[in-house]
This record gives C-alpha cells, structure tokens and sequence, in this order.
C-alpha cells in the first residue's frame, strides 16, 4: 500500500535520526516544499569535526568517552550540557531557501529555539511522531495559526 506524503516523509525523518551522533536521543528532521519535494534533511549530532557522543569505546571507563555532560540527563532538562546541535537547525542549515519550507517532518516535536527559527521561515506545517515534554513551543507555534500535528508511524 502506497503511504501518504506525511507518512513517507515521516518514515524518512525516521530512517534520518539513525544518523545520530548524540548518546542523548536520535532526532531526525525533513523539510518539504509546497509540493512534496525534500529541501533538506538533518539528524541531532555534534558540529562536524568533533568527536561523536555516541562513539562507544569497551576500552573506555565510561564506555563513552566523548559523551557531553548532558548525555545522561533525563529528556527535556541540562539542555545546555547537551553539545547537540538539533536536528531541525541542521536541516535549516542545509536549505537553500529556507522560504521555499512549507512542511517540516521531525521524529520528535521541536523545542522552543527550533520553534522559533522556524517562525522566521516560510514553514506552515510541523508533523512529528513523539511529542516533546515543554508545550510551550507548541502554544507558540499554535499561537501563529499554524499547523501542530502528531502523525504515529513506524518504519
């Protein structure tokens, strides 16, 4: 059975997330235009170059020696510990026009500061499969007229 646009691109954003290089979560982000089209892609992970969060070592104390100090911190809280650049920031990053967005696909709802970086796009859509623990960002969004979906899917 053929699946619907939303489904695919979610289904993406989730094939996208196992990219990760964080410990912390495996966040996957797509970004389409009015006609279904892929603008850009992005996975949460440290900025390139640097040593990846999640790289397991059995040699280590730790078993992962370049884990940031929020790698361990419940979802939602030490958000300044995480050294993770989100997923959604990623995607905008490798857009070429990030006023051609019309939807954004995310494994998980964006935060407040991905809410607002997409405020300042073209983007009328957030569809994701598992909601983040703050609703504020939702409420900020919701605030705009713009569409807050949650779409449950699995690859």
């Amino acid at each position: 059975m053929r699946p619907s646009r939303d489904e695919w691109a979610l289904k993406l954003a989730l094939l996208t997330a196992q990219r990760t290089t964080c410990r912390r979560r495996a966040v996957g982000c797509v970004l389409l235009n009015a006609r279904g089209h892929v603008l850009a892609t992005g996975y949460n992970g440290v900025a390139a170059g640097l040593p990846h969060c999640n790289h397991h070592d059995p040699y280590s104390e730790t078993g992962f020696p370049h884990a940031c100090s929020g790698a361990n911190s419940p979802s939602g809280t030490n958000l300044d510990g995480c050294q993770a650049i989100h997923a959604e920031q990623n995607a905008m990053l490798q857009c070429k026009d990030v006023y051609s967005i019309h939807t954004c696909y995310v494994t998980t709802s964006p935060c407040m500061t991905c809410v607002k970086l997409l405020l300042n796009t073209s983007c009328e859509r957030i569809v994701f499969v598992e909601e983040y623990p703050h609703s504020a960002a939702r409420e900020l969004w919701a605030g705009t007229g713009r569409a807050w979906e949650q779409l449950l899917v699995e690859i």
